[in-house]
């Protein structure tokens, strides 16, 4: 095998292996109201700062395909289209996007500075927060004021952290060679 298709392969194991701890991230989790607290956000991140914008996407994607498609792995053990369009539908759909700007922190030669991932990271963390309250508020007819409150105000903190872990997960396992090569 030529090393091109070794780091394909690499890569699409890595795709697929962050598509599936998103959802055994799903039944991590602390029901607190409509949408419940999980692991999920962890590797959501992770997977944009460890395989860049458009893997990172591609494995939220596959998450969300395998979900829509029956596989239990929404929050809960759920699964199903009536779920991903459901309350929690913009926090769902809201990953693509977050994993995309997650990955925009990678330089060319594949490593992550604190601030510039910082910084990728909470413009992530904005949008989801703007596209799940969103979503929230039409679909169970809440003030913009009870969205945020139900939708963002509880999650800062924890999100905050598993933030912070994905991060400093994709940088240690950049030092040490573990991540995939980038094209």
């Amino acid at each position: 095998m030529s090393k091109d298709s070794l780091t394909d392969l690499h890569q699409l194991v890595w795709t697929a292996l962050l598509a599936a701890t998103i959802g055994a991230g799903a039944y991590l989790i602390v029901p607190i109201g409509p949408v419940p607290v999980s692991m999920q956000p962890l590797f959501v991140f992770l997977a944009g700062f460890a395989l860049g914008p458009r893997r990172g996407a591609m494995a939220v994607g596959l998450y969300l395909l395998a979900g829509a498609l029956g596989l239990p792995v929404f929050s809960g053990g759920r699964s199903g289209l009536g779920h991903l369009f459901g309350p929690t539908g913009g926090y769902l759909l809201g990953w693509l996007l977050t994993a995309w700007v997650c990955g925009m922190a990678r330089r060319q030669d594949g490593t992550i500075p604190w601030l510039r991932g910082a910084g990728f990271g909470l413009t992530a963390l904005a949008l989801l927060y703007a596209a799940g309250a969103a979503w929230l508020k039409f679909a169970l007819s809440l003030s913009w004021h009870k969205a945020w409150l139900a939708g963002v105000v509880p999650f800062i903190p924890w999100d905050a952290l598993k933030l912070g872990a994905a991060l400093a997960g994709a940088r240690y396992m950049t030092r040490i060679g573990l991540m995939p090569g980038r094209r």
